[in-house]
């Protein structure tokens, strides 16, 4: 089985959020929104060698994927938004829905960290955006 097939079927029958295999290693989450990708950047740096399954990626996890550069991805849903910023940055994306934007997790807006996001097109400062508004948040 190929590692993003095996990522994909870890996604689909864990209760994991995000899943990374690799040849030699597999690293799962069940952290919801983009803390996954950001525990990736602090901790490893990037993700070369690994094929990626994640339940939800909007703009700022797509961001995200820009800098930890696995080498597969797959999203069950993505946000238009995400979607250019892979374009843009030559990532080949698969995924099952393509969805205008993320909402919030109580659907009364959308998603705190598609909205921080939104009006930049520079990973670096997307980044910066990101931890940013993850520290507002957990405060």
């Amino acid at each position: 089985m190929k590692n993003l097939e095996k990522a994909k079927k870890l996604l689909e029958e864990g209760s994991y959020t995000f899943v990374a295999v690799s040849r030699n290693e597999t690293i799962t989450s069940t952290e919801r929104g983009v803390i996954p990708l950001l525990d990736v950047i602090e901790n490893r740096k990037n993700l070369k060698g690994f094929s990626v399954a994640d339940k939800v990626t909007g703009k700022a996890g797509a961001f995200l994927y820009t800098v930890i550069r696995p080498d597969e991805i797959f999203t069950d849903v993505i946000s238009k938004p995400a979607l250019e910023v892979f374009e843009e940055n030559n990532i080949n994306v698969e995924y099952n829905t393509l969805t205008k934007a993320i909402r919030n997790r109580t659907d009364t807006g959308f998603c705190p960290m598609e909205t921080a996001v939104k009006d930049t097109s520079e990973p670096l400062t997307a980044i910066s955006l990101i931890r940013e508004k993850v520290k507002k948040l957990n405060k």
